[in-house]
């Protein structure tokens, strides 16, 4: 049976893991790139621009998280019961730091929690979710995200979520340049920049089950298990789920960021978008979730 710290040391691993997985994508597109357009630099270019992001996602990934999901930080006068719950959970859980707290202003209900390391994190909650849940059903969700914190599974949920962001985005940006520039078909530069948007955007798949591989959706019950020890209370935590499950909201945050959430923000939508973020989740069945949720005995 794993313990605390080798699920620490694996979440490590797979943090560096996919940070050079990255780092040879990127390094692959430039050479095959510099070398049938015979330019030297676009290698030299996607080797800066492969070190920088990865330096980038693992300093200022939370900046970067919560400005796609639109979360904005309080401080304890603002939400002083949610605050409250945090910094007491944070403490039965032997957090060495009460991490942020964030709120993204939307009727939906969910909840997050990123950073690089336990001294440097941030729970983000919805108000939708402090509007309709209880306070139990709040502790739940908290104690939840403080697990994935003391887990360190934060890290690669992190970096897993800015680089499949990062493909996302280099794969639109290429489609758009080559389709909106290319009323001249016979232009070779517009023609490889729609062909290199076309690649990304087919890898972006391929990437998503990486990153799948990478996160194990075992997490997502270690980090229930372990939210319920906590607060001693895994009723509240499968009330919780179950209701966040059944609403019919949508939020408005990037695919890529699909991961993070509690509960998958995109289950059962329909659209481009929302196949996207389907295709990026790493979320177990929330009902196996729940079920195992009422079978604990504490």
């Amino acid at each position: 049976m794993k313990t605390a710290y080798s699920v620490i040391e694996e979440n490590n691993l797979r943090t560096w893991l996919l940070m050079t997985l990255f780092l040879i994508l990127v390094f692959g597109f430039g050479y095959l790139f510099a070398y049938i357009l015979n330019e030297p630099v676009i290698f030299y270019i996607a080797v800066i621009f492969g070190l920088l992001t990865n330096i980038w996602s693992y300093y200022y990934g939370d900046r970067i998280i919560t400005f796609l999901t639109g979360a904005k930080e309080v401080n304890k006068n603002d939400l002083p019961e949610v605050y409250r719950i945090l910094e007491n959970l944070s403490i039965t859980a032997g957090l060495p730091k009460t991490p942020k707290l964030y709120l993204i202003n939307t009727p939906a209900m969910n909840a997050f929690a990123t950073g690089r390391n336990p001294e440097n994190s941030l729970v983000a909650v919805t108000s939708g979710l402090i509007n309709n849940l209880s306070k139990e059903e709040i502790e739940g969700v908290i104690a939840h995200e403080i697990s994935h914190i003391k887990n360190r599974d934060i890290k690669v949920m992190m970096i897993a979520t800015i680089l499949a962001g990062i493909i996302a985005i280099m794969a639109d940006l290429f489609l758009r340049f080559g389709l909106y520039s290319s009323s001249d078909r016979e232009n070779k530069g517009n023609v490889i920049l729609f062909l290199i948007g076309f690649i990304l955007a087919l890898l972006a798949p391929i990437f998503a089950q990486l990153i799948q591989l990478a996160i194990s959706r075992k997490r997502e019950f270690m980090a229930d298990a372990s939210g319920a020890l906590i607060t001693k209370n895994p009723l509240g935590l499968a009330s919780a789920l179950e209701k966040i499950s059944k609403q019919n909201i949508p939020m408005d945050v990037s695919p890529a960021t699909a991961s993070l959430f509690i509960v998958n923000p995109f289950k059962d939508k329909k659209g481009f978008i929302n196949w996207l973020g389907n295709l990026f989740s790493t979320h177990p069945p929330v009902e196996e979730r729940i079920k195992r949720l009422k079978e604990m005995i504490l």
